[in-house]
């Protein structure tokens, strides 16, 4: 087969991207489409791949500006000639899935949501948007929204990374959609070395509103305990502003600093509701349980008095009470046992479901 390998931008390595990677080598020989990809990238994670970018990659700034280009973006998705492919695979959250399909070709998108920025979190961004962009917003709402259903219409089978996103995609698209969770490396988290200090919670991950870090600080805030938060972005600046002493920042980390936070901290803070959501599931591969609210992919990686706590609502109250129980069991939880349940969740297990999905 001649396969061909879709991603919406490779400017920065999150969640969606490692999944991608994970893609790219279950097909080596596979060519790469995407509408920007930083040299940087290229060079680092593709060197030696076919890469192809839309009209997109060559607009004024669009290594940083790129997010601003999203209405052209469908219509950029359009002018990729995938002639000759046999299978296309696209790895989305945003508008690349809408191409000119081959008559006979088959196009299976790995769905990491439905476009939260259009649809059920739209008031999360424009809430933290800034004047002008909640102008365009507004403006592109409706434009988007249309685009995007369109677009799901050149899928020919959906998989999704959890049963949260699988009801988004049938409420969205009115289609069903077959769950794999993503590829954690949980292998690299549970090589952890020996604890040394106990005496701090951590929250890791982007800092941006929608992901809730403000719950957490106001949180700590009040209990006086020790928090440190491992991580960047726009809410940065504004959340150490806020903060108390017994919070501090570390800023971004390399993978084995935070392997070391992970394994350190009494339990991993997560107030947010993610898609899937793999920063919990690393803090599990070292052993570490996860204190997390009751919503989102959480409910399917986290086991509620096994390898963590669940609270009921998104507030300062509801998660301090959570901690408080914690604090009461936390001697009841197995390390050994966390660590364990983490392996469904691996890169192994990830590239065996997806191959048979395709072997179907």
């Amino acid at each position: 087969m001649k396969v061909a390998l879709l991603h919406y931008w490779l400017t920065n390595i999150r969640g969606g991207e490692k999944v991608f990677i994970e893609l790219c080598e279950m097909f080596p020989e596979a060519d790469i489409f995407t509408h920007i990809i930083t040299p940087e990238i290229k060079n680092t994670y593709f060197p030696d791949r076919k890469i192809y970018t839309s009209f997109i990659n060559k607009l004024p700034f669009a290594e940083k500006l790129y997010k601003n280009y999203m209405p052209l973006m469908f219509k950029a998705a359009r002018t990729f000639d995938l002639t000759g492919y046999d299978l296309i695979i696209s790895s989305e959250s945003g508008p690349i899935k809408g191409i000119n399909k081959p008559e006979r070709a088959r196009h299976i998108c790995y769905c990491h949501s439905p476009m939260r920025y259009v649809w059920d979190m739209f008031d999360d961004y424009y809430q933290a948007a800034s004047l002008h962009k909640k102008c365009a917003m507004k403006l592109f709402k409706n434009y988007l929204r249309k685009q995007d259903l369109l677009s799901a219409k050149s899928v020919d089978d959906f998989i999704v990374n959890s049963n949260f996103v699988k009801e988004r995609v049938k409420r969205i698209y009115k289609r069903d959609a077959h769950v794999i969770y993503p590829p954690t490396d949980v292998e690299f988290f549970q090589q952890s070395a020996e604890i040394t200090q106990n005496d701090y919670y951590l929250l890791a991950g982007q800092l941006v509103q929608y992901k809730k870090t403000n719950i957490a600080l106001e949180a700590f805030k009040r209990n006086g305990k020790k928090l440190i938060i491992a991580g960047t972005g726009e809410e940065l600046n504004s959340l150490k502003a806020r903060a108390s002493q017994n919070i501090t920042f570390t800023g971004r980390v390399s993978d084995e600093k935070l392997r070391e936070l992970y394994a350190n901290a009494q339990a991993l803070i997560f107030p947010g509701i993610e898609d899937f959501g793999i920063v919990p599931l690393e803090a599990q591969a070292t052993g570490t349980p996860v204190i997390a609210y009751a919503g989102g992919g959480a409910l399917e990686t986290v086991i509620d008095g096994e390898t963590g706590i669940f609270f009921n609502e998104q507030t300062p109250e509801s998660l301090n009470s959570a901690i408080d129980k914690f604090e009461e069991i936390k001697a009841s939880f197995d390390l050994g046992k966390i660590k364990s349940l983490t392996k469904n969740f691996s890169k192994q297990v990830f590239k065996k479901e997806f191959q048979n999905f395709l072997n179907k």
